[in-house]
């Protein structure tokens, strides 16, 4: 008699999650310009990737974001947790996505996008077999991130991809392996966010092989980054797995970054990485990409970082012990130059430089891979570079995001 009153209340509360389930899906699908989408209160088990498509002006609303949860722990179809294709000005707010099997809110072709206190998260905590995007605008433009939180995506928690003219700000990340990522995107602020206790606390990536091939103008300011010591928890084969635990800010394989007014705080192997796409090892069959880094300007930020071992997962944090012990350097470059940009022998074009200016106890290191890696034993034997005046130099300002389709 118990078994059979256990199952009825099962198939009861199924077919009444289930019901839901349809209601909103029904909702979105029937959905005219200026509706407002509401989500109540209450968690509630999705089984299924909710979407919307080919929509203008939507809101979808919750009752807060810890008071609404949309649950995906017993998913069975799709590959994100909502899913949201070819609109324009879609706002979302008020909501959580918990526990979805793929990435949590992927909105692709959106043309003002906002995600506005909603929350990405998995509930076991840091794994591998997460999803693995939290917040993911990719291919979109005008994306506004505020006051949201992500945590636990095993790649990243906030991410935009290939996207123009973004802000990510007052948002916090923690526990993903990229705690913010910005990636192949043109014109970003990223600003006023929290970042902490990931594998890396704010990324920007150009990657090879993908539609958007050049990301520039990015600005990373007023963040506060702090312990992102995380083992790195990607699944093999992910780019993001070669960020090395204990990273603040990496820029990587990108031009026109300016990183100013952060406090950096207590990354255990890098505080802040400029690098190219060589650091990785992985072959580059893109031929239109451009590997190397330039024209970042890194300036005005508070570093603190108590000794301590760096990784010893990563052969640059090997080597970084054995040259330094517990006092690893705030600021490291990899030293790679693009051969195009030079004016001479010896010289770069004055404004594609790594320029470093007025950075509170700040410390520097050039790897500079080229000469010092040639051989396996070179990096033990090498004399690095550890006086930043090779970067004393000023860049101008990159001009601040503006979000064309809001006020």
């Amino acid at each position: 008699m118990k078994i059979t009153k256990g199952l009825t209340i099962f198939i009861f509360f199924n077919m009444l999650f289930a019901n839901i389930e349809k209601q909103i899906q029904t909702q979105m699908i029937l959905a005219s310009t200026g509706d407002t989408i509401r989500l109540e209160e209450g968690t509630i088990s999705i089984l299924g990737t909710l979407s919307l498509e080919g929509k203008r002006n939507i809101v979808i609303k919750g009752s807060g974001i810890d008071l609404t949860i949309l649950s995906f722990k017993d998913q069975i179809e799709g590959a994100q947790g909502l899913s949201i294709i070819n609109c324009k000005n879609i706002v979302l707010e008020d909501f959580t996505i918990l526990d979805a099997k793929g990435d949590a809110i992927k909105t692709q072709f959106v043309d003002g996008i906002t995600f506005r206190r909603v929350k990405a998260s998995w509930s076991n905590g840091p794994s591998e077999k997460n999803g693995a995007y939290g917040l993911y605008p990719v291919q979109c433009e005008n994306v506004l991130v505020e006051f949201c939180v992500a945590t636990g995506a095993s790649d990243a928690g906030i991410y935009v991809g290939q996207s123009e003219n973004i802000i990510v700000r007052y948002s916090e990340a923690y526990h993903n392996v990229a705690g913010i990522e910005i990636e192949n995107s043109i014109q970003a602020d990223v600003y006023g966010n929290n970042s902490y206790e990931n594998t890396g606390g704010i990324l920007v990536f150009d990657l090879p092989g993908l539609i958007q091939k050049s990301g520039k103008r990015i600005r990373i300011f007023e963040n506060y980054i702090s312990k992102n010591n995380l083992d790195n928890f990607a699944p093999p084969g992910n780019i993001v797995g070669k960020v090395p635990s204990g990273t603040g800010v990496m820029i990587m394989a990108t031009k026109e970054v300016e990183v100013f007014d952060n406090i950096i705080v207590d990354n255990k192997t890098a505080g802040t990485a400029v690098v190219s796409y060589y650091i990785t090892e992985e072959p580059i069959n893109d031929t239109t990409y451009n590997p190397y880094t330039s024209a970042v300007f890194i300036h005005n930020n508070t570093y603190q970082r108590k000794a301590q071992i760096p990784t010893l997962d990563h052969e640059i944090g090997q080597l970084l012990f054995l040259r330094f012990g517990r006092n690893i350097p705030d600021i490291i470059y990899d030293g790679m130059l693009d051969p195009d940009l030079f004016l001479d022998d010896k010289n770069i074009l004055p404004d594609k430089r790594l320029c470093i200016q007025n950075n509170k106890n700040a410390t520097y290191l050039n790897l500079d891979i080229k000469n010092n890696f040639d051989k396996w034993y070179r990096p033990i034997i090498a004399t690095f570079n550890t006086n930043d005046l090779e970067c004393d130099c000023i860049l101008d300002p990159i001009t601040k995001t503006v979000l064309s389709s809001f006020d």
